[in-house]
C-alpha cells in the first residue's frame, strides 16, 4: 500500500472529486469509474482489502441481484402482459384520461418489480397504442418513464436506489429499512406526481413524433434513401454487391435489388449486378453524386417512391423496418456498426440512428453505440424475430415472436406474495425471501438456469460493490465529519424543515448528474452526521436523500429510465427539463413537509 503524505480527509475528497468528474463527462461507463475508484481507496491506504471488496458481499447488493432475477422471471410468464388488457379498455381517447389510466397500472406495479423492466416490456406496447389512437408517441413517453420513477418508491423493492439506502442505514450503525419503510409517503407522493401528469404535464408534453408512426415523416427517409439504376457503362457490372465496395468507399448501403418485376432481398452481398438493374440504397446525396460520376450510377428522380410511398417501398414482402432500442446491459454499448459486423450478424441494415431529437445518418459505421440509442433497421421479418430474443436490444414494437410462459404465471404471483409477505411478516430478511424466491423461480421453470445471469444487471451491481467501498472511506478518514461540520456552520441556524429541504435540493441537483445510486451512497452519511449534530431525526434525513436520489425528472440521462424514453420519444434534452422541473419543484418543498408530518423531525 502507498502511504502519502497528505491528510486523508484531503485525499479521500480528492477521489471523490474526480469519481465526480468521471461521471459527469463519462470518460469511463459509471460501473468501470466506480470499481477503479475502489481500487484507487486499497492501494493508497484508505480502505483495507476487507473493506475494499466487502461491496460485493454486502446485502444491498445481493439483494438486488436476487431483484433482478425477481423481475426477469415474472417478464418471462407474461405476467406484466396481463396488464395490457386494462390499458387498452380503460385508456379511452382523451390523453388526460389515457395518462391516468397508464400512470395507475403501472405505477403499483413498479414498487415490486424492477422500473427498467416495466419500462422495456410497456415501450412497443405504448408505442403501437400512440399509433391505433393517433397520438405522439412524445406525448406518453416521459410520463411512462416518470410514472415508474414515482411507483418504485412506493416500497423497498422499487429501486436499487432504495435497497442501497437501507443498507447504508445498516452500515451506519442504525437498523435496515423494512419493506413498507415509506410506503405511506411513497403513495402519498405518486398520487401527486400522477395528477401533476394528469392535468398538468399535457400541457407541456411536446409532440416530436408524427401521430401516424411514420418512419418516412419521423426519420426523413427522403433526405438519404435513393433508388439509383445500373447504367450500360457501368464498372459495376459483373461484379457482386460485395466487391462494389460502395459500403467501404462510399458508405451507401444497399437494402433492395429490383430486377425486372424480381425483387431481392437481404442477404445481397453475393448479387452479381446487370445493366437495368435498380438498387435501393441509403446514402447521403453528396455520396450518391459521388458514385454516378464514377461507377455509371444513374439517380432515379424521387417520383419514382410516389406509389406506394418510399416507406412502402422497403417493407415489400418480406421486408420489414422497425426501431430497435439500444438496451442499458447490452454488450453493444461503445462498439460501432463496423466493429460489430452488424449486418453480418444480424441480416439487417441500419438506416439511421437517432439520439433524442438528433438524427444520424452518415458514417454510421464509426459512431459509437450508445445506451439509449434507437437505431432505424430495415431487414427481412426472421432478422426482427432474432433482434427481439437477444438481450441487447429491444424492438419497439409488438410482436408474436416471444413466447411466455403463461401457465407459470400463477406461480410466478405466489412466490412474489411469497417474497413479499415473508419479507414484512418478518418470517426472514428481505436478502433471504429474495433468493428463496429466485431458487423456487429457478425450480418451478418459471426461468431457466441459462437466463438468470443474463437477467442480472451487472453493470448496476458492479457500481454499487465498487461505490460503497467509497462510502467506508469518507467516513473512516472523517470527510463525512468534516463536510457535515461545514454545514452545520453555514445553515445550522435554519429550522429542521428547511435543512431537510436543503438536503432534498442538493440530492436531486446531484441526482441528475450523476448515478442515483451514486449520490444516496456520498449524501445519506453527510445527512445523517448533520442530524447527529443538530439532534434532529436521522431517519427523516435519510428518507428525504432516497426519495430525492431517485426522483430525477429534469434531464434524460439521470435516471435510466428516462434515457430508454429518450430516442423513441424523439425528444429534445431541455423537453425533460420543462416537464420535469416544475415537478422537482413541488416535491423539494413537499416531501420534506411530508417526511416531517409522517415520521417526526
Amino acid at each position: 500500500m502507498l502511504s502519502l503524505p497528505i491528510n486523508p480527509i484531503v485525499l479521500t475528497l480528492l477521489i471523490l472529486v474526480a469519481a465526480l468528474i468521471s461521471f459527469i463527462f463519462e470518460w469511463l461507463p459509471v460501473d468501470l469509474t466506480a470499481i477503479t475508484v475502489t481500487v484507487l481507496l486499497m492501494v493508497l491506504g484508505l480502505v483495507t482489502p476487507e473493506e475494499g471488496i466487502s461491496g460485493f458481499g454486502n446485502n444491498a447488493t445481493i439483494t438486488v441481484m436476487a431483484m433482478f432475477i425477481l423481475s426477469a422471471g415474472i417478464s418471462k410468464t407474461g405476467v406484466i402482459q396481463i396488464l395490457k388488457r386494462f390499458l387498452l379498455g380503460w385508456g379511452g381517447e382523451s390523453l388526460e384520461r389515457q395518462i391516468f389510466t397508464m400512470g395507475a397500472i403501472i405505477g403499483p406495479v413498479s414498487a415490486f418489480i424492477n422500473n427498467t423492466a416495466i419500462v422495456a416490456i410497456f415501450l412497443p406496447l405504448i408505442e403501437d397504442w400512440c399509433k391505433q389512437q393517433k397520438i405522439s408517441p412524445s406525448k406518453l413517453m416521459i410520463p411512462l418513464s416518470y410514472a415508474t420513477v414515482m411507483g418504485g418508491m412506493m416500497t423497498l423493492l422499487g429501486t436499487s436506489t432504495n435497497i442501497l439506502a437501507s443498507g447504508t442505514s445498516q452500515r451506519l450503525g442504525f437498523r435496515e429499512f423494512h419493506l413498507f419503510e415509506f410506503t405511506r409517503l411513497g403513495i402519498i407522493t405518486f398520487t401527486i406526481g400522477l395528477l401533476y401528469l394528469t392535468f398538468i404535464a399535457p400541457h407541456i408534453l411536446p409532440a416530436r413524433k408524427s401521430p401516424t408512426g411514420s418512419f418516412e415523416e419521423d426519420y426523413g427517409l427522403k433526405d438519404y434513401i435513393s433508388e439509383v439504376v445500373v447504367t450500360p457503362r457501368s464498372p459495376l457490372i459483373g461484379k457482386t454487391v460485395r466487391f462494389s465496395e460502395l459500403q467501404k468507399k462510399f458508405d451507401i448501403s444497399v437494402l433492395e435489388l429490383i430486377r425486372g418485376q424480381t425483387r431481392f432481398t437481404q442477404p445481397l452481398a453475393d448479387k452479381v449486378l446487370e445493366a437495368g438493374d435498380i438498387l435501393i440504397v441509403r446514402g447521403s446525396r453528396d455520396n450518391l453524386l459521388q458514385i454516378r460520376e464514377e461507377n455509371g450510377l444513374d439517380i432515379v428522380p424521387d417520383v419514382k417512391f410516389q406509389g406506394n410511398g418510399l416507406e412502402s417501398s422497403l417493407q415489400t414482402g418480406e421486408e420489414e423496418i422497425a426501431e430497435v432500442l439500444l438496451l442499458s446491459n447490452s454488450r453493444l454499448n461503445g462498439s460501432t456498426l463496423r466493429d460489430l459486423r452488424f449486418r453480418e450478424r444480424y441480416n439487417a441494415t441500419v438506416l439511421a440512428i437517432r439520439r433524442g431529437e438528433e438524427l444520424v445518418y452518415e458514417r454510421l459505421g464509426r459512431i459509437p453505440l450508445r445506451f439509449g440509442d434507437v437505431l432505424l433497421v430495415q431487414g427481412p421479418r426472421q432478422s426482427f424475430l432474432g433482434l427481439q430474443t437477444t438481450r441487447e436490444m429491444l424492438v419497439i414494437e409488438q410482436r408474436d415472436a416471444t413466447t411466455y410462459r403463461q401457465n407459470k404465471a400463477w406461480i410466478t404471483i405466489a412466490i412474489l406474495l411469497f417474497v413479499i409477505l415473508g419479507a414484512a411478516l418478518g418470517w426472514a430478511p428481505i436478502l433471504v425471501t429474495a433468493w428463496v424466491g429466485v431458487v423456487l423461480m429457478i425450480i418451478t421453470g418459471c426461468i431457466k438456469p441459462g437466463e438468470v445471469y443474463g437477467a442480472v444487471r451487472w453493470d448496476v451491481i458492479l457500481l454499487l460493490a465498487g461505490l460503497i467501498p467509497l462510502g467506508i472511506a469518507m467516513e473512516k478518514s472523517g470527510a463525512t465529519v468534516w463536510l457535515a461540520e461545514q454545514l452545520v456552520a453555514i445553515g445550522g441556524h435554519l429550522s429542521g424543515y428547511w435543512i431537510l429541504v436543503f438536503f432534498y435540493l442538493v440530492t436531486a441537483l446531484l441526482t441528475e448528474i450523476l448515478s442515483n445510486n451514486a449520490t444516496v451512497v456520498l449524501m445519506i452519511p453527510v445527512a445523517v452526521e448533520v442530524a447527529k449534530v443538530l439532534g434532529l431525526n436521522p431517519f427523516a434525513f435519510m428518507f428525504a436523500v432516497t426519495f430525492a436520489a431517485s426522483n430525477s425528472y429534469m434531464t434524460p440521462i439521470g435516471y435510466q429510465t428516462n434515457t430508454m424514453v429518450y430516442g423513441p420519444g424523439g425528444y429534445r434534452f431541455l423537453d425533460f427539463t420543462r416537464v420535469g422541473a416544475p415537478l422537482t419543484c413541488l416535491y423539494v418543498f413537499l416531501t420534506p413537509l411530508l417526511i416531517v408530518w409522517l415520521y417526526g423531525l
